[in-house]
């Protein structure tokens, strides 16, 4: 080479060298190119301000954690290594929140989604997400409409209304029998949103036939700031269990209030209790929240991976809400679906979900199997409040305590 310019005889070796190269498929790619696949890029969508906001700043936690142990794992390994890139998203607490923020990530051009958090953001984002067949794992969200309206695009990892009312039943029952038959009346209290409106309605239609009279059901709004008058009416009726179907913020208040005005049932006995079996709410208001118990979404106690997450969380100053281990897990479903696709595709995605047998998460499921978009193996757990830790009292196969019922004087 002289002048840097290739002469005619070396001009033609090389083309012939890259010529039979072509045919062959064994162009060298360039080694940065091998080495590291482009950006997958995902949406994490959560409620970080407004009513819902803590909700949603502990599922984007828990989303955040697996991102990074994912990427400092090696990445997408059929991809080069390709690394997760998180398109972060408000809900800002609304459906209409929700529905502005999906737009925003499938213009960013993301390959699917993870979150939601409320079961009526859910039903809007997924809705939203499904115009564009964009995958969508839902992380909470426990209305069951969300995954009967037929969207392909949408998978739910944890269980519905539909099981989880089930289950809360068949164990409430069993702990009452195993007291005496002590309680017979239930007074419910519930946000009127989707999530509370829809699980008052499977109670009161289920617990009369499981010999439970349904006193009086009382709706309140999110936020509501002031439950006095719903403590009162409860002292009135003087049921033998309350059913709190609340979010956070609201759940504290109204224990706080029962607490304050002396109203002390036999059992406070929550399905998907917004603080119930939160560490957060036992740690701050431990008095309030003494020997409640729940029937939720959980994380498997007996797994040392579920541990040792539960480890780092609380090392970052956090607390190991479901929000957290929920999303933590979604997103490694969906990391896996991505790496078995061997694509970014948003078909392949959503063929390799329907197909999932994902087994890597933290929670008390067998291998994920999704029929219509449910997965079938997920399940909750009944936790009690018990000193200054939360216990694990249903199924025996992960209980740590057994249940105290009725509560302590």
């Amino acid at each position: 080479m002289s002048n840097h310019q290739l002469n005619r005889r070396q001009f033609l070796q090389t083309s012939a060298l890259g010529t039979i190269a072509a045919a062959t498929g064994v162009v060298a790619a360039p080694a940065v190119l091998r080495a590291q696949g482009a950006p997958v890029k995902v949406g994490i969508l959560h409620p970080v301000s407004g009513a819902l906001s803590y909700s949603g700043q502990q599922g984007r936690v828990g989303a955040t954690f697996a991102i990074e142990e994912i990427n400092a794992a090696g990445g997408i390994k059929s991809l080069g290594g390709a690394k997760i890139e998180a398109v972060l998203g408000d809900a800002q607490s609304t459906p209409e929140g929700g529905n502005a923020e999906v737009e925003k990530m499938n213009s960013a051009g993301v390959a699917a989604i993870v979150g939601g958090f409320a079961s009526g953001i859910c039903l809007a984002t997924t809705q939203t997400a499904a115009r564009y067949d964009l995958p969508y794992i839902v992380d909470v969200g426990v209305t069951d409409a969300i995954v009967t309206r037929g969207l392909k695009n949408t998978f739910r990892f944890g269980p519905g209304f539909g099981v989880i009312a089930k289950t809360a039943i068949d164990n409430l029952v069993t702990i009452n029998d195993q007291a005496g038959k002590i309680a017979k009346t239930v007074m419910i209290v519930h946000e009127d949103s989707a999530f509370g409106s829809g699980l008052a309605k499977l109670l009161n239609d289920q617990l009369p036939g499981r010999g439970f009279q349904v006193l009086e059901t009382i709706p309140h709004p999110t936020p509501t700031r002031d439950f006095n008058n719903v403590v009162t009416k409860i002292r009135a009726q003087n049921p033998d269990i309350v059913i709190p179907a609340d979010y956070y913020n609201e759940y504290v208040l109204l224990a706080r209030t029962m607490q304050q005005q002396r109203v002390r049932p036999k059992g406070i006995y929550s399905v998907l209790g917004g603080a119930a079996s939160s560490y957060k709410f036992v740690k701050e208001f431990p008095d309030a929240a003494q020997h409640i118990m729940d029937c939720n979404h959980w994380f498997d106690p007996k797994n040392p991976k579920a541990l040792e997450l539960k480890k780092k969380v609380e090392q970052k100053g956090e607390f190991f809400t479901y929000e957290v281990f929920l999303n933590y897990s979604c997103v490694l479903l969906l990391a896996d679906a991505i790496d078995k696709a061997a694509s970014a595709d948003r078909a392949k995605i959503i063929a390799a979900l329907e197909a999932s047998t994902f087994a890597g998460h933290v929670m008390p499921y067998g291998p994920t199997k999704f029929v219509n978009g449910q997965n079938q193996g997920a399940a909750p757990v009944n936790t009690q409040i018990q000193g200054n830790d939360i216990q694990v009292i249903f199924p025996a196969s992960f209980a740590s305590a057994k249940p105290v019922f009725p509560m302590p004087a």
